[in-house]
């Protein structure tokens, strides 16, 4: 298991956040340690060679050097949300915290079943 490092941009919490602006942090972080650990896991995989992703024999500067690319790639996954793990667990999440909605930078709600024609029907 990977090392848990400083908060990346904007995945840092103020002292005075809300329920939900918190909520917003935790949704995005657990999704970059989950990123992490798919991106570690798939690293200890074997494709018919000798050793797996691993064979490479770069010593202990080798492997720090990968747990710190991946640990960037899953921060970077995670703040282009492309995955939308974590928008998807927010909302599921909100269901158990009050206050208004987190405006995360979404610029719609295409997927939030909202069904209002424009003819108001």
């Amino acid at each position: 298991m990977s090392t848990i490092l400083p908060a990346a941009p904007g995945m840092a919490t103020r002292a005075d956040a809300t329920d939900r602006e918190k909520l917003h942090t935790v949704a995005k972080q657990f999704e970059a340690v989950f990123v992490r650990e798919m991106l570690s896991a798939a690293r200890k995989t074997s494709f018919g060679g000798d050793g797996g992703a691993g064979d490479i024999s770069g010593g202990q500067a080798l492997d720090t050097f990968r747990q710190l690319q991946d640990e960037h790639v899953a921060d970077s996954t995670v703040q282009s949300g492309v995955l939308g793990l974590a928008k998807i667990l927010e909302e599921q999440m909100a269901k158990f915290v009050g206050g208004p909605a987190s405006n995360s930078g979404r610029a719609d709600d295409a997927g939030s079943g909202s069904t209002t024609k424009p003819d108001g029907g």
